[in-house]
Parts: C-alpha cells; structure tokens; sequence
C-alpha cells in the first residue's frame, strides 16, 4: 500500500537511500534537510517525492515541514526522524558547545519531530513513527563517539516511553527504534572533530552498506516492530552486554 512518508536528514546517507528506495515502491515523499541543492536532487530520484528545506534543531521548522506534508498528501502515514551528525571526543574532551550540539541534533530534533506528528496520529487513529539511533546508544563499543552515544541513549529512552505512553490507548500507533551498527557514509567524515580510524571490523561489527540499512527500514514500515537491530548479529552482541557489563568491557581493553 502506498503510504505518505516524511523523511528527515534525506539529502545524503542513510536518508538519501531511503528515500530512493521507498519512492522507487511507489510512496508518497515529503524529504527535509538543511542542504536545498542535495535535497532537490535526492527528490528527483525519489519518485514523487518533495523537497522541504528544514533545519529539524528548529521546532518552527520541524511543525512546516508536518502542514507541508498534510498539505500535500491529505495525511502523513509515516515520519521517519533520521537527522543526525556525529563526534569524536573522548568524554574528558568534552566541551559544552560539543555536548550541546549532540543533544540538540541527535536528541532535540528527534523530540521535536514526535511532538509535532504524534497529535496527527493520535487523531486519526493510526501512524508509524520511525526513530533512527545507534547501535552505540546501547553498546559503548566506541568511546570516541561518547556524547553521540549518550543522545542516542537518550532518544532510545524517549522512545520507549513513548511506546508504553501510546500502547494501551493507540494500538495502531507504532513506534519503532532502528539501530543501525557501523554504515558505509560520510557520517564519519563529517562528524564533528574529524573521522577515526577504524580497526578492521568483522563479525558483529562487519559495516553495512545504506542500501542493506534502507532494505532494513522499508521492511519494518511493512511490519513494524518495536526495535530493530539493522545487523541482526548486534541484537545478540548487546544482549552480552547487558548479561555481564564487566565482563564485556574488560574483553573490550585493548
């Protein structure tokens, strides 16, 4: 069935891809992000699909982008909130403005996008809302991303109790967390202070393209789920975790 879907941070990586793929089934896109020329372009390789200039730390923003979205399409079916910029600071090098930035993008952004569509939902009765984390918001496998790590940690609480909040009245509400592992995009690149080297990454931690990460997303807007680990291997890697937290992170040191 097609569906009206709002995607944030569509200009490049996971968005980008998404964004393509969902347009290539044939749904209905409205796309944000702060980059117009990136954006028109990943619009008209999406179907019909709109390009909505926003900068989602704004919450005037966030609420434009909904009436564009509901002025276009009648109604929004999905909001996917996939905005987000990453980090490379160890926790002692941490600055205000660093932690600030992370929580606004990552967190603040998330918040500001559930609180303008959930209402919507609520009135109709049904809708899928789609938070993308991290599998570091559960896992602290690196601790260069640490304040990264802790906005993602926060928008998976937020979501949970969301979740629990809307379950018993809206059923047909969902609420999803998708937690991607390391991604094949400029993420690292354009993360605030600049890429780390990774160490050769296998197993678990083996990187996954976007398309395989989109594929991911676009099955559970079919079949929603409560939380969605995009490398299914991770699911039981933070299952170790939480088992024997020392225990993990002493196998971890190097």
């Amino acid at each position: 069935m097609r569906k009206a879907i709002v995607i944030t941070g569509a200009s490049s990586g996971i968005g980008a891809t998404l964004a393509r793929l969902l347009g290539s089934q044939g749904h209905r896109l409205v796309l944000a992000a702060r980059s117009e020329a990136a954006l028109q372009q990943v619009a008209a390789e999406s179907g019909e699909a709109q390009a909505v200039v926003t900068d989602v730390t704004q919450r005037a923003d966030v609420e434009r982008l909904r009436d564009t979205a509901i002025a276009a399409y009648g109604h929004v079916d999905v909001w996917i909130n996939n905005a987000g910029k990453g980090i490379a600071r160890s926790v002692l090098d941490l600055s205000d403005a660093d932690f600030d930035e992370m929580m606004t993008v990552n967190t603040k952004s998330a918040l500001y996008g559930i609180q303008a569509i959930v209402p919507h939902f609520q009135a109709r009765g049904t809708g899928h809302l789609i938070n993308i984390s991290s599998f570091l918001g559960k896992v602290p496998v690196a601790s260069f991303r640490s304040a990264y790590s802790a906005s993602k940690a926060a928008l998976n609480s937020l979501t949970a109790n969301l979740r629990m909040d809307l379950s018993a009245t809206y059923p047909d509400i969902h609420v999803t967390l998708v937690l991607p592992g390391v991604v094949l995009t400029d993420f690292a690149k354009n993360a605030v202070g600049g890429g780390q080297p990774l160490p050769t990454l296998t197993g678990p931690m083996t990187p996954q393209t976007p398309e395989e990460v989109a594929a991911a997303i676009a099955r559970v807007i079919e079949h929603p789920v409560a939380e969605l680990y995009t490398n299914p291997a991770q699911h039981d890697l933070a299952n170790r975790y939480v088992q024997d937290v020392a225990a993990f992170e002493g196998a971890m040191r190097p």
